[in-house]
């Protein structure tokens, strides 16, 4: 509490030089402008640590970032000269007790105070020791409860902040779905049909020779080469659904991409029950491109994928011991950004510039 009041005077500052600048640049709106885009950055710093300190004194985490307007941040850090000025108050008042508590030991050492007059003295201080300090207990809580009636968003702009991000959600996910789109078009284009045109011209020449030799080996050619156009389409139909999660779990889908993998993966899977279809097809996905992404770019020499639940949701660390310097903002990435986001998850990319790269994703299963 003490901190409290020493905090609310120096917002009660923050606030007042805020006035006089801002009376000051009245004048010319642009650097009004620009005091008043300063002075929001700094009271929002200054509200989230108090939710910060709040929190720790009731034996919280931390809580999210503040949401909230210009104003009502303004409105929350005037309305703590309230409670600051009081506990200001109650303190002075205990430091006022603790001077007359000394002032009545020295008497009663020197022998100038009657044991009568001794015990009515600390019958009045203890009486006034505990008002003092409910006193200071009833102005921590009204400051939790401005706290709360200020900094936590009503219930209406709380859907209101839902509905937006439903709607860019939405939006993420259109986007990532054209994306996909292209890149399938281009895998398709640049892979499968190259292959069917070779395939194609192979067996225009096994027709064409006269010699059954050499149309044998062409035609042993051509048959490798369809084996590969097929496993090419195979690996486009799992871009676009990876059918093998209808048979099997996720870690057995996830234990046969690692057996292609060229660099050896280790696969870390403690779920209890079987996550939704979805969350599984996320998680798939997830793992394939950070897979494809330490073979080739990273130049790693162990993948660890780990899969584990934290209460009513799952999370994926993919691990890397690779060179870093994965651009979070890239295709791939961003096209697993916007899949966790449409599941209401989140995903993030660790990955500096000398390694190593850990992506992280985690999905509600609830």
């Amino acid at each position: 509490m003490l901190i409290g009041v020493l905090s609310a005077a120096g917002e009660g500052l923050l606030l007042l030089l805020a006035g006089v600048v801002t009376a000051v640049t009245t004048v010319a709106p642009p650097a009004r402008r620009r005091v008043a885009a300063v002075v929001i950055r700094y009271a929002r710093r200054v509200v989230e640590w108090e939710r910060r300190r709040l929190a720790r004194f009731a034996g919280r985490p931390d809580p999210p970032p503040v949401r909230v307007g210009a104003s009502r941040l303004l409105a929350y850090l005037a309305v703590r000269l309230l409670p600051g000025a009081l506990g200001a108050l109650a303190f002075g008042l205990l430091a006022v007790g603790v001077v007359l508590a000394a002032i009545v030991v020295r008497a009663v050492l020197v022998g100038s105070m009657a044991v009568p007059q001794l015990l009515t003295q600390v019958v009045i201080g203890s009486a006034l020791l505990v008002v003092n300090l409910q006193a200071i207990a009833s102005i921590a809580a009204l400051d939790r409860r401005l706290a709360r009636a200020l900094l936590q968003a009503s219930s209406r702009e709380a859907l209101q902040r839902r509905i937006d991000e439903l709607t860019a959600s939405r939006a993420a996910v259109m986007s990532a779905v054209d994306a996909e789109r292209q890149r399938i078009e281009r895998d398709l284009h640049d892979g499968l049909q190259q292959r069917l045109v070779a395939l194609g011209l192979l067996l225009g020449r096994a027709r064409r020779s006269r010699d059954p030799d050499t149309a044998r080996e062409l035609l042993v050619q051509a048959h490798v080469d369809t084996r590969r156009a097929i496993e090419d389409l195979r690996e486009v139909a799992w871009r676009v659904y990876p059918s093998a999660l209808e048979q099997s779990t996720l870690d057995e889908v996830l234990a046969l991409v690692a057996q292609r993998s060229t660099i050896p993966v280790r696969i870390s899977y403690t779920l209890s029950l079987r996550p939704p279809r979805p969350v599984e097809t996320v998680l798939y996905f997830v793992a394939c491109e950070a897979i494809t992404n330490a073979v080739k770019h990273a130049h790693a020499t162990v993948i660890t994928i780990e899969i584990t639940p934290v209460g009513t949701e799952v999370e994926m660390l993919v691990h890397d011991d690779g060179v870093g310097g994965a651009n979070p903002h890239g295709t791939g990435l961003q096209g697993l950004a916007r899949r966790a986001a449409a599941l209401d998850g989140r995903f993030a990319v660790d990955s500096p510039p000398d390694g190593p790269t850990t992506i992280r994703a985690v999905l509600p299963c609830a």
